[in-house]
This record gives C-alpha cells, sequence and structure tokens, in this order.
C-alpha cells in the first residue's frame, strides 16, 4: 500500500481555451514534487499522477486512482500562475466529487493556495474534500501520515488542518512553515522519478512559448523549480504568500504572512545537477523574487557558472525592475544560463504603480532598466496588469503605450482579479464587490473571467481593454521585426499566428444575466 498519492489536477481547456492546444505551458508539478520527497524523506511512501501532463479526464482519472492502493489521496492545487491555485479546484473538485460518487472510501485531502485562503468556506461547500492543508502543508501532512487518517479523534490533534467535526468545518490550531534553517532537511528537492513521460523524462512538460524563441521545438523537456519560497513584499493583487500562513482566520490575507525563505546553493546546485543529467535544458526558476537576495543567488549562480551550464541552458527568473541595479549580476545570470528575465512592471502610470504594489518604485526609471538588461544579453518578459485601483481608459493606455515603447521580445497582461488570498480578495468580499461564481471566473484566460471593476471601468471594460492590447501588442510591427530579426521567420509566423486566436468572453461577447450597473470598485 502507498501511503499517499499527489494528485496534480488538469482542465487545461476550460481554463485555456484554444490556447491550451498548443500554446499554454505544461509545467511540472512543483509542489507535488515537494511534498512527494518531503514525505519521503521520513519513510512514507508516494506517488504522483499528473492529470494535466498526461492530459486524463474525469473517468479516466477516477480509473487509475481507484487502482491504487493508498491511504490518502492529495490533490495539490496549484499552477504556473498566481490565480491557478483557484482556477484548478475546478478540475480538481471534478475528480474529487467523482471518486466519491465511485464510492472509494479514501480520505481526500488538497493542499494549495485557495484552500489555504478560505478553508473553512471550502470545507462548507465542497462535500468531496474531507481535508485541507492550510498553509504549504509540509509538517501537517507528515503527521497526518503518521495516524490513522479516517479516526477523527487522531484528526483532532493534527496541527495545520481543517476538516468536519461532528459534521461542521473545523480548524485546528496552525502549524508552522520550513523555516530556511531547515529547508535543506524538511524540503529536500523534488521526487523527479516519480514523473510521467513518454520516451524521456519530463518530455510531457513544455515551457511558454516565448520561453522557446516561439519555436515547438525548443519546448521540452522542461522543467520548474524553487531556489526560494515567498516574497517580502505585500502587493495588493498577489496571493503567493499563502503558502506561509500561520493563523486561522477565515479569510486569509497574503500580505499578512509576506516572507522568505531559501534552499542553500549547494543543495540547490545538486537538483540542478540532475535535471542537467536528465537531458533538461529549458528550466523557469520559479522565485518570485529571484534577484532579490545576493546572498543566495550570486553563489548560486556562480556554481552553475563554474559548471559550464551557462550556454547550454536557456532559463528564466522573475525580478522587480526596483532590484535591477548592477550590471555585474546580471552578467553573472547570464553566464549561469538565465536568458529571460519576468519584469512587473504593472502599470505605466507610476501612481498608481507605487498604490497597488507597496513598494518603492518611484526614483526608477523603467527604460533604463530594461536597457541595462538587453545590454546583459538577457530578454525580458514585461508583465503588465489592467484595471488597477484608480485605473481608467487614459492611464490604460499609458500602460500600453510604455509597453510598445519599451517593446521587449516577450509581453504578458491580466486583467487585475481579486485572487482569493490577496487583500483585494479580502476587500471586494468586505465592500461585497461583485465576485466570480466559479472557480473558472478567476482565470485570467477563460470564457467566464470576471476581473475587478475600478472607479472608473467596469469589468467588461478592462476584460475588453486587455484582450485589444494583446492583439495590438503582437501584431506591432517593430515587434515582429524584432522577433523576425532575433529569432527568424518561423517564430514571426507564430506569433502571428497565436495572435489571431481570439478568447470567449462572456461578460464582453454578450450581455451579462447581472449587469454591473454600477462601478463600485475598490479604491
Amino acid at each position: 500500500m502507498i501511503d499517499v498519492v499527489f494528485v496534480h489536477p488538469g482542465s487545461q481547456s476550460s481554463i485555456y481555451q484554444d490556447l491550451s492546444k498548443e500554446h499554454s505551458a505544461i509545467e511540472t508539478p512543483t509542489w507535488s514534487l515537494l511534498l512527494a520527497q518531503s514525505v519521503r524523506s521520513v519513510g512514507f511512501s508516494a506517488s504522483i499522477l499528473d492529470l494535466g501532463a498526461e492530459r486524463m479526464g474525469i473517468e479516466d482519472s477516477v480509473k487509475r486512482l481507484k487502482s491504487i492502493d493508498v491511504r490518502l489521496i492529495c490533490f495539490v492545487v496549484y499552477g504556473q500562475n498566481p490565480n491557478s491555485g483557484t482556477v484548478n479546484m475546478h478540475g480538481a473538485i471534478g475528480v474529487s466529487k467523482a471518486l466519491k460518487v465511485e464510492g472509494l472510501n479514501v480520505p481526500i485531502c488538497f493542499a494549495g493556495s485557495h484552500v489555504s485562503a478560505l478553508p473553512l468556506e471550502v470545507l462548507e461547500t465542497e462535500e468531496s474534500i474531507d481535508i485541507v492543508l492550510c498553509n504549504e502543508g509540509v509538517y501537517a501532512l507528515r503527521s497526518l501520515l503518521a495516524i490513522d487518517i479516517k479516526d477523527h479523534d487522531q484528526l483532532q490533534h493534527v496541527k495545520g488542518i481543517g476538516f468536519r467535526k461532528n459534521g461542521n468545518p473545523h480548524l485546528n490550531p496552525p502549524e508552522r512553515v520550513v523555516p530556511t534553517d531547515r529547508m535543506d532537511l524538511d524540503l529536500p528537492g523534488y521526487a523527479w522519478d516519480l514523473l510521467p513521460y513518454d520516451k524521456k523524462p519530463l518530455d510531457l512538460y513544455r515551457s511558454h512559448f516565448w520561453h522557446a524563441s516561439y519555436q515547438d521545438e525548443h519546448r521540452t523537456p522542461f522543467a520548474a523549480l524553487y531556489t526560494s519560497l515567498g516574497c517580502q513584499f505585500r502587493c495588493s493583487f498577489c496571493m503567493i504568500n499563502m503558502i506561509n500562513r500561520d493563523d486561522n482566520d477565515p479569510i486569509g490575507d497574503a500580505s499578512n504572512y509576506s516572507g522568505m525563505r531559501f534552499w542553500s546553493p549547494d543543495f540547490l546546485i545538486k537538483e540542478f545537477d540532475k535535471l542537467y543529467d536528465m537531458g533538461v535544458r529549458t528550466l523557469r526558476i520559479s522565485d518570485e523574487m529571484f534577484l532579490l537576495n545576493r546572498k543566495f543567488y550570486v553563489p548560486l549562480c556562480e556554481l552553475l557558472k563554474e559548471r559550464g551550464y551557462g550556454e547550454n541552458l536557456n532559463m528564466w527568473a522573475y525580478s522587480r525592475v526596483d532590484t535591477i541595479n548592477k550590471p555585474e549580476n546580471l552578467n553573472l545570470i547570464r553566464e549561469a544560463g538565465i536568458k529571460w528575465l519576468a519584469l512587473g512592471i504593472e502599470s505605466g502610470d507610476k501612481s498608481i504603480r507605487l498604490e497597488a504594489s507597496k513598494g518603492k518604485f518611484e526614483d526608477v526609471d523603467i527604460t533604463k532598466v530594461i536597457k541595462m538588461v538587453h545590454d546583459a544579453d538577457i530578454e525580458v518578459i514585461a508583465n503588465y496588469l489592467f484595471g488597477l485601483p484608480g485605473d481608467d481608459h487614459e492611464s490604460m493606455q499609458k500602460t500600453l503605450d510604455l509597453s510598445l515603447e519599451l517593446c521587449t521580445l516577450a509581453w504578458n497582461a491580466y486583467p487585475v482579479m481579486a485572487l482569493p488570498g490577496s487583500s483585494l480578495y479580502k476587500q471586494a468580499r468586505q465592500e461585497q464587490i461583485t465576485l466570480p461564481s466559479s472557480y473558472l471566473g478567476y482565470s485570467f484566460h477563460s470564457e467566464e473571467t470576471l476581473p475587478l471593476p475600478t472607479e472608473h471601468l467596469k469589468p467588461q471594460e478592462v476584460l475588453k481593454f486587455r484582450d485589444e492590447a494583446f492583439v495590438t501588442y503582437h501584431s506591432n510591427p517593430d515587434f515582429l521585426d524584432k522577433v523576425e530579426n532575433k529569432f527568424g521567420t518561423v517564430a514571426k509566423e507564430n506569433i502571428e499566428e497565436l495572435s489571431r486566436i481570439r478568447l470567449k468572453r462572456h461578460i464582453v461577447d454578450s450581455e451579462p444575466v447581472n449587469p454591473h450597473e454600477t462601478l463600485g470598485g475598490i479604491t
């Protein structure tokens, strides 16, 4: 009997519509890999079922899970975008409900950002879920596997979980997260050997389109991994710090749990070595703030450089625009194999950007930063947000104009969502702002997408502007010429094909059932 099977949910087509066929990434299930390796390190057995990578529907997923002799089924519901913890609940719940209908007598546990943000609400509304983990769940999961999980008298002594006690949703006292001085020991790497593959390891996973120079043959094999967890900032639109949760507030607010934890560079280089030996050359460093702490990223990059990985690896990482201040640091990360940086520019209006990010952007010359990155032979995927508090048509146009001026080789923009776990979500609930009625409504790319209004704009105005801005940018002759000069004609033609895909949007394409007659945006 296996102690636990970690399930990574699917439903790509519901989340990404036609983009899921060829264009959206399929990332390695990072937290399933981390949790599996963690429980294995203390003597428990584990397996991973990646429904997304294997493109399994509900019926096949249920058959596979029923064939496994297991003590606990744990759905690990995160994803490659900040909103994915909520959006991927759609696919996960579909499978968990079907398992209950089939009468499977195995406890079902959920981990992830959504259940961490709203543990009591999830237990109240989702009858197919028996247990929720209220943060990253490392220690809670170990405690669960050490008891008879079906015994509620034993469950009530496990910190960091929620379950139904006498039929009512109940939270036990919070559990701690893994501290930095225990990261190498209690989160000891990734269970890469548990992932499915076709002909060679990690060949069912594929990178983002831009990451592979807009050419399919460079997208796989692919892997994503962390070198740190969490973020020290408190951006109102972000919920990534839910993994750090240490209280039982009914509506968790990620800004209350800001903080970062790090693996040691000497430990991390072993994970890069494993992936390199498996033939992986395309990698994502998933840290929210990779370039924030020189104490950790500089030694790791030096180790990667010493191994000669730099020219062979194609990696990308995140950074804030105000943490890039030294060309020598950029030269080092380029020599380590980081060829792309994802920069959160957010808005072309400085006052709106400053308010939303709760950071110090006022003295940053964004154009200068982009030039510095390009001078180091590193490309940029620039990230923008439309519909931030204070946004109107003029300020959103200002953001689009800035993006066209910067003309980075990759561009990404989201409509602002009140993601469960973010400060915006908690505020929206308090102010009774209309929120999505389904998990898919929190997807940036689904038909049901429902962004927040602002004090000046209705949700459909924000979403319509975002989708039109996507086409405007990707059909811009200056951008296409730059892509062709850098990556070739095939890359340019692939982008032109991509920009012809039109996402269906209910609130834009048809009259909503409940029109937003008033704006009432969060300020």
